[in-house]
């Protein structure tokens, strides 16, 4: 209930402020489950496509959204709830296949399912490698894959910036895809990649962005570590600039 009474106040504030358009919404059936596989440029993208899709979507989010202390945390953690996600650790092994049944199980309801296969948002705009946990699940729920992009969300909320600004953004869905030719095949990782590299390939078709053959987090560990790097020689050159200008 609390999600319905979230989206019927947001919906009007978003579509008159950010003017969100949407190509083929009717890809997305109408009843009965599936996955919606979408990239992920900005924290933003768990409140736009709900607010174009008819259907309630639940989002597998960070536990960490879930356990602020406080007030904040406590609205935090009302608004996640409200908007329709789902608390997961992410942190590997056992938490993963905890995820996976919590997907599963919300599947098996017969409910839309929203992930993520880059697992984090992008880090510079570029689609990065997909992990196979979304295809593990395609497989194991047997539900088609319908792929998402989110086009304009990181011009309009950049990451790290709490408050968006004003822009339009867009959301362009693709042609369900069906993966029920590897039925019973999900323990097979040769396949899982192969499944998962064809949806990242609608999704590059799909957003126009450019494909990187590397995990995001990874992208952002190299990023942060180029940033150190940065720093240190600053700090290290100063001496050499202060005794130059004396």
């Amino acid at each position: 209930m609390f999600y319905w009474v979230v989206k019927a106040i947001l919906t009007p504030i978003l579509r008159t402020l950010f003017r969100p358009w949407v190509e083929n919404p009717d890809h997305i059936p109408s009843d009965g489950p599936a996955i919606l596989a979408s990239n992920h440029l900005s924290f933003s993208d768990s409140i736009f496509l709900p607010l174009v899709v008819p259907r309630r979507i639940t989002f597998l989010a960070k536990a960490d959204y879930f356990t602020g202390k406080g007030l904040k945390g406590k609205l935090t953690k009302g608004f996640f709830a409200g908007v329709g996600q789902v608390p997961i650790d992410r942190s590997g092994g056992a938490a993963s296949e905890a995820a996976l049944g919590t997907g599963k199980r919300i599947l098996a309801e017969g409910n839309l399912l929203g992930l993520y296969p880059e697992g984090t948002r992008s880090p510079d705009g570029r689609l990065y490698r997909g992990k196979t946990g979304v295809a593990r699940m395609a497989l194991e729920a047997g539900v088609p894959v319908i792929p998402v992009a989110m086009i304009n969300t990181d011009v309009v909320q950049p990451t790290g910036k709490k408050i968006p600004k004003l822009g339009r953004v867009g959301i362009r869905v693709g042609q369900p895809l069906d993966f029920s030719r590897y039925a019973g095949m999900e323990g097979d990782r040769f396949v899982l990649r192969s499944i998962t590299d064809e949806i990242m390939y609608e999704l590059m078709l799909l957003s126009g962005q450019e494909y990187v053959d590397q995990y995001a987090t990874k992208a952002k560990a190299d990023i942060e570590d180029a940033r150190v790097a940065a720093r240190e020689a600053l700090v290290s050159d100063a001496p050499t600039t202060q005794r130059r200008a004396s």
